[in-house]
């Protein structure tokens, strides 16, 4: 079933592969927005920034759910955490602590992403990059 890559879908990624490839493709469409221009662009969610930390959140669900149907918002949740794990790790090869606590995760996430000159596609290859990784990993 093809996935639909976009904040108003259903459709809710459950694995970390799946939710960096979606990651990438709503980057793609959302772009990357800074400073005051944070929350403008397509496909914003009125909670969620267009910036890749937000992009794995809305990738894993967050603000999509919809009422009456059944999630298992655990697996989404360790599936989302994983997601980040690969994320940070892809992005700080040869780091010090590539295995850091989720905070200094996104933290090093959101250092990469606000490097001057950063684009949408650069964050979608990163997702890419991470989510090769991810079908390969064992959790």
């Amino acid at each position: 079933m093809p996935t639909h890559h976009t904040p108003e879908s259903i459709i809710i990624a459950d694995t970390p592969a799946a939710i960096l490839e979606w990651a990438a493709r709503h980057i793609e469409h959302v772009g990357i927005h800074k400073g005051p221009r944070l929350f403008d662009g397509p496909g914003r969610t009125a909670t969620l920034p267009c910036w890749p930390c937000a992009a794995l959140q809305v990738a894993a669900g967050h603000g999509r759910g919809a009422a009456g149907r059944t999630y298992d918002w655990d697996r989404i949740d360790r599936a989302r955490d994983q997601a980040f794990a690969i994320l940070a790790e892809t992005l700080t090869v040869g780091a010090d602590d590539p295995a850091a606590a989720k905070a200094l995760r996104r933290e090093a996430i959101d250092r990469w992403s606000a490097e001057p000159g950063r684009t949408a596609a650069d964050a979608a290859h990163a997702f890419r990059t991470a989510a090769a990784r991810a079908e390969h990993a064992l959790f």
